[in-house]
């Protein structure tokens, strides 16, 4: 498995999951109360995995400028033709990851929001570093991870199975307590630790960090 498989996967899968309804509903919207209280008027915010562009579309209205990114192709089409239907003049989509932005928007992003989304890169603490290289001074990363660590154990031993036969794309799997450790380790304070679900436990900490 690489990560083009893993791209694969997410353009074969990206018209089921923009069809998919979201589980907890009222979580989300926590999520987002809270993202946006989080975020200014005259912010630059990169959204790395934004997926088909939901989050995007309800949060680029409040800010300066939004980038959305994702390394599927197909999530990145269905996202633009949402913002078609309805436009977000803030608002760009772009096919990409972390790693592959320009030079030249390193330091550019006030904030960089991750959601759903550090469980899926192969290379975390590489990936945290770049997010902080992205960041302006005191810049925010923003977060809201599953943590497979946390979760019951089964989980561990099915997820290669599905992968080996192309049901499940990568997934790290560590705790909410080894996933502060790197956040912390790539060079950001951690602000604050929230549990944002209205439906039982919640194993997807919404994390706040300052760029140090």
């Amino acid at each position: 498995m690489s990560v083009a498989s893993d791209t694969r996967f997410w353009d074969r899968a990206s018209q089921k999951y923009a069809k998919a309804a979201i589980a907890d509903r009222d979580g989300y919207e926590r999520t987002l109360d809270r993202t946006r209280a989080l975020l200014g008027a005259g912010d630059r915010v990169l959204e790395l995995g934004c997926g088909t562009g939901t989050t995007a579309l309800q949060l680029a209205g409040d800010v300066r400028s939004y980038l959305a990114t994702d390394f599927s192709a197909s999530m990145i089409m269905i996202a633009e033709e949402k913002c078609i239907a309805a436009p977000v003049p803030a608002l760009e989509f772009r096919t990409s990851t972390a790693q592959a932005l320009e030079l030249d928007e390193t330091g550019q992003f006030n904030a960089v929001l991750g959601f759903n989304y550090l469980h899926l890169v192969r290379d975390l603490p590489g990936t945290l570093q770049r997010i902080h290289s992205l960041l302006a001074a005191d810049g925010l990363f923003i977060s809201k991870t599953p943590c497979v660590g946390d979760m019951n154990p089964l989980i561990r031993f099915v997820l290669p199975a599905m992968r080996a036969i192309g049901k499940a794309p990568h997934a790290g799997v560590f705790s909410a307590a080894e996933l502060s450790r790197c956040i912390s380790a790539a060079g950001f304070d951690i602000l604050s630790t929230e549990r944002h679900s209205t439906k039982g436990y919640d194993n997807r900490p919404f994390i706040v960090a300052r760029k140090k």
